[in-house]
């Protein structure tokens, strides 16, 4: 009788073992980051990039630039961007890209994109707020140029955001 508790409890136990390294792995897979060129999808309401992020050191002419994704409402986004000069120059300009991610060749699709430009200044930006399909993650990156007419080439950067998943 003894021998069978014992059997009993041991078999329990290594029930009991099984079933928590079973829960561990789960969880371990279910928190993995995804990353798809550069940008973790994510449920954030809000996502913010820019140029200090690594991507392109700022040059001569360029400050900085960033790009922001923001929920604004059911199936509605607000995305922002910006290029900052070190100074007043010749040329400033913004280009902001809008994308949705593509589950099934996991990669990037490019929605909508548009540009802002300008003149002797050291600042533009640009923000829109769109309409966009429910069930899917989106992105926003931005190209920022700035320089001297006498100087070429201009400053180049690039930022983008992580992915926000919009429902």
């Amino acid at each position: 009788m003894k021998k069978r508790i014992i059997s009993t409890i041991l078999a329990f136990a290594i029930l009991l073992g099984m079933t928590t390294v079973i829960n561990v792995n789960v969880t371990a897979s279910e928190n993995a980051a995804i990353q798809v060129d550069g940008s973790y999808l994510t449920m954030d309401e809000y996502s913010k990039g820019t140029t200090h992020s690594g991507v392109v050191t700022r040059g001569t002419h360029m400050m900085d630039g960033e790009c922001s994704i923001t929920k604004s409402g059911v199936g509605r986004i607000y995305v922002y961007a910006s290029t900052t000069g070190n100074h007043t120059v010749d040329y400033i300009s913004t280009v902001l890209y809008v994308d949705q991610y593509n589950e099934t060749d996991k990669a990037w699709d490019q929605i909508d994109f548009w540009q802002v430009e300008d003149h002797d200044t050291y600042y533009v930006s640009t923000s829109k707020m769109l309409m966009v399909e429910r069930g899917y993650y989106y992105r926003v990156h931005a190209d920022h140029v700035a320089g001297m007419k006498a100087e070429q080439p201009y400053d180049e950067a690039t930022s983008f955001t992580d992915g926000i998943y919009i429902n």
